[in-house]
């Protein structure tokens, strides 16, 4: 029996047709409305940002990377050129099998495995079709054996490209400094739209302090790529700016005659403009060869230079820390002549010994009988260390810790490389904060013959030598004198010279003992001041790197080489118009009059040579200056 339908279902059934068809009305307005609202979005409020992207997609922004800065010295010599070098490169999409290749080239060419290992870091982040280097700066040996086989590596090829040379390697490697690969913790702080595509970085020296310079402005370059980033074609180019070209102070001849000086020795080698600053000599020996830094060094040879007991690597011209011995004398001397503690005439005797009344300890003098009766000009040409340990004790370690603070000890000299150290000027406050313990009397006395906690760097004693030649005149030294780019020429900030109110007096009474040393028949380094045109003052000095027992007799012959004394000198010159100064620290030389002193005498005399522009006189008996007191046989201090 069919079923029975009244009115109101069959008017129930129109009412929900009816509210469906509503919602579907209702759904696809909405529906046609986000579509239109979409395109509206899309073709006008978005408009630049997605035609923007559609252009990425077609066109590639390429860094186009600038040409690093030249380095130069003084007379134009280069220090840090860029030259071409060749590369193995291999591009992995056109390598059947890659592990192969790599081992056929390993065994051709003796690839190390750590350039192996660097290849595939690089492969992993780059797309299949780049050509990345395996093998960079060949050799002629090596270019020789490839082009052989080159027809039976499909996929590798020889590129050229600019790298990093510094041509007089180990001479100034610690001056001008190296470029190293950029690792990810510097990439993570540079600035991306500057370094986008360099691949190298200063990382030490002149090549970091003045990386911003040398790096130059990076360029780029609108490349049409199809869909697979492939490039087609070149839109359009915005050159970049080349790195500034530097011309430092630094004399390359001079840096290789303090160099080689110190043959047989660790040790530095500063020497100073004295009227503008400008160093002339930055030697630090041993050095070592920075070009293998460019294109990676290798593992093994790191290791080698790093684990060396000579360190290698370490600037001991900038970071070097040494007892200046009796090269401090002299400002000692002038701090008690400025403070009013003693007169230049004043005479002190000395017996051989000092010692603190009450006390039983004797503070020796380095001459066994002692110097007898000497005023400060005595007392600095024959280095007497008895006359110095009184003035230190009249002075007190405050006042000289005050005094010697103004010519730059215990301070860094500000020069245009980074990673310098302060020194040590110790004080009663410093003591007292670092070691928790009372300053002794013993102390100030061997401060006041440049040993115990004081401690200086060769740059610190060159740079107050050259302000004692300077008469007061602060000297602050720096390295760059010129830089040369696209829209500057000229020098580097620097900061003014400050002035010292010293007593003219003082200084003449202070740098006569100096002029005897060098020139007096009793000086510690007369044997550098003979059948020269000019005067030489000086200043010898020898630091202990241990300490001897009271009774105990020092033989130098008989301990082992690295426990022997340091030789130290400290000169400028000319006396009568001074050019140049100088310190030297020939590490475990033993003297400074026969080791420190010899060393210095030949950078000077080359120095005044190129000054003068004529020869040295020919051998001829020198007048020595006479001396008022009854000096005892020479000290080579």
């Amino acid at each position: 029996m069919l079923p029975m339908y009244s009115a109101t279902d069959h008017t129930a059934g129109n009412r929900l047709f009816i509210r469906r068809i509503i919602a579907a009305l209702v759904l696809i307005t909405l529906l046609s409305a986000a579509l239109v609202v979409r395109l509206v979005y899309l073709q006008i409020v978005g408009h630049e940002l997605y035609a923007s992207k559609a252009k990425e997609n077609s066109v590639k922004i390429t860094p186009m990377v600038p040409t690093r800065g030249i380095i130069y010295d003084r007379n134009g010599k280069i220090l840090a050129d860029n030259t071409p070098s060749y590369s193995l490169d291999l591009i992995p999409e056109q390598i059947t099998d890659m592990a192969a290749t790599l081992q056929r080239l390993q065994q051709l060419l003796d690839i190390s495995p750590d350039k192996i290992e660097l290849f595939e870091k690089q492969r992993k982040r780059q797309k299949r079709f780049t050509s990345i280097p395996l093998l960079l700066n060949m050799n002629d040996d090596e270019l020789a054996k490839f082009a052989v086989v080159r027809p039976y590596f499909p996929g590798v090829d020889i590129h050229t490209h600019l790298v990093r040379h510094y041509p007089y390697g180990d001479l100034a490697a610690h001056v001008v400094g190296y470029v190293g690969r950029i690792n990810e913790e510097e990439m993570k702080t540079l600035p991306m739209s500057e370094y986008r595509g360099s691949t190298h970085l200063g990382k030490l020296g002149i090549e970091s302090s003045y990386e911003k310079e040398l790096h130059g402005k990076t360029g780029y370059a609108e490349i049409e790529t199809n869909v697979q980033a492939r490039s087609l074609n070149t839109l359009s180019e915005n050159a970049p700016e080349p790195g500034a070209n530097l011309y430092l102070t630094l004399d390359i001849d001079l840096q290789k005659t303090a160099f080689d000086a110190l043959a047989g020795y660790n040790g530095a080698v500063v020497a100073i403009d004295i009227k503008t600053g400008g160093v002339l000599v930055f030697a630090s020996r041993p050095g070592f060869d920075p070009n293998p830094f460019v294109v990676g060094i290798s593992n093994d040879t790191y290791k080698a230079l790093s684990e060396s007991d000579d360190q290698p690597l370490y600037n001991r011209a900038l970071r070097g820390l040494y007892p200046p011995g009796s090269t401090i004398k002299p400002f000692v001397a002038l701090a008690g002549l400025e403070e009013g503690a003693i007169s230049a005439q004043q005479k002190l005797f000395c017996p051989g010994y000092y010692q603190i009344p009450g006390s039983t300890h004797k503070y020796r003098d380095w001459r066994k009988g002692g110097h007898g009766s000497v005023n400060m000009s005595q007392a600095i040409t024959q280095s007497c260390d008895v006359y110095f340990y009184r003035l230190a004790s009249i002075l007190g370690i405050d006042r000289m810790h005050g005094f010697l603070e103004k010519f730059g000890f215990g301070e860094k000299s500000g020069i245009d490389l980074s990673g310098e150290k302060a020194g040590l000027l110790p004080s009663k406050q410093w003591k007292q904060d670092h070691r928790n313990r009372e300053w002794a009397l013993g102390e100030t006395l061997i401060t006041g013959i440049g040993q115990g906690f004081l401690q200086v760097t060769p740059l610190q004693l060159a740079r107050a030598t050259a302000t004692l030649a300077n008469r007061g005149d602060i000297v602050n030294p720096f390295l760059v004198d010129k830089i040369v780019s696209a829209t500057y020429i000229g020098p580097p900030p620097h900061p003014p010279q400050q002035a010292l109110a010293l007593k003219s007096a003082n200084l003449n009474s202070v740098i006569d003992g100096m002029i005897n040393v060098v020139n007096s028949e009793h000086g510690t380094a007369k044997s550098i001041g003979r059948n020269i045109p000019y005067q030489i003052a000086g200043k010898t000095g020898t630091a202990q790197v241990f300490n001897i027992k009271q009774n105990a007799k020092y033989n130098e012959h008989s301990i082992d080489f690295k426990l022997r004394d340091h030789a130290l000198f400290i000169a400028f010159a000319p006396v009568g118009d001074p050019q140049i100064a100088i310190a030297v620290i020939a590490e475990n030389g033993g003297h400074g009059g026969s080791v420190a002193a010899p060393i210095a005498a030949q950078v000077i005399k080359q120095y005044m040579r190129e000054k003068l522009k004529k020869p040295e006189p020919e051998p001829s008996e020198a007048k020595p200056v006479e001396e008022t007191a009854n000096p005892p046989p020479q000290r080579e201090d």
